[in-house]
């Protein structure tokens, strides 16, 4: 039988509550009048309030693991966030060959709505891909202009396809547009926004060379806004 552990402790759970029920089951379907041993005299079956509680406990296992804003959850979504950038790059890249090489830039811009804009619906009629999978933000209508609505995610505008592979073109949004540094808070610690695309989680990054890295809400490495390029957070 799996003993309990660190690592297997809501599995151990939920395999007590599944015999748990299994008893209770067994037990009320035992003829009148045969007893239950070492449950009282006269006593021939566990009462229905009994049954609804086992069962309200394994609800509640079931909501800690595989609700909206569970850790699970919201692992699942990150791959799927990471998917859908890479997707937004390729949109990126055909708009900056036509650009001599630089990604969308709109004069006074200030959110990442105005200057994504200009690839909808040229380069990416998709608008879907503006909407990450961990957040609750409603999907545009396809080919729709993004000024009309909020997308998930954060722009660093300016920067062009030949600039370092280590410079970040995309995120999920952040919980400001400073520049910041190993260890410091990038996204929501609590699930609140601003930055919780995927709850208290932490979120994903796109680099200018299209390759995707996660992070917790805790940067992993520095975060520096370079010259002549501006962190764009979509609307609040």
């Amino acid at each position: 039988m799996l003993e309990p552990s660190a690592g297997n402790g809501t599995v151990w759970c939920q395999v007590k509550v599944f015999h748990r029920m299994k008893s209770l089951v067994q037990l009320q379907q035992r003829p009148p009048g045969d007893e239950v041993r070492g449950t009282g005299a006269g006593r021939t079956a566990f009462s229905l309030i009994e049954l609804l509680f086992v069962m309200l406990i394994i609800m509640i296992l079931f909501t800690a693991m595989w609700s909206f804003g569970s850790k699970d959850s919201q692992a699942k979504r990150k791959v799927r966030c990471q998917a859908g950038l890479q997707k937004l790059f390729i949109s990126m890249q055909i708009y900056a060959a036509d650009f001599s090489g630089n990604f969308p830039v709109v004069t006074n811009a200030t959110t990442s709505e105005a200057a994504l804009d200009v690839l909808v619906p040229r380069y990416n009629s998709d608008t879907a891909m503006f909407i990450c999978p961990g957040s609750k933000d409603v999907t545009p209508t396809a080919g729709e202009s993004l000024l009309k609505h909020k997308i998930s995610y954060a722009y660093y505008m300016g920067h062009r396809s030949a600039s370092p592979s280590s410079s970040v073109l995309m995120s999920d949004k952040q919980i400001n547009s400073l520049s910041k540094s190993n260890f410091q808070q990038v996204f929501s610690t609590d699930g609140k926004p601003p930055g919780n695309n995927h709850h208290k989680f932490g979120g994903n990054f796109l680099f200018t060379d299209g390759h995707t890295e996660e992070t917790s809400a805790l940067l992993k490495f520095d975060l520096i806004v370079p010259p002549r390029v501006v962190l764009l957070n979509p609307k609040p």
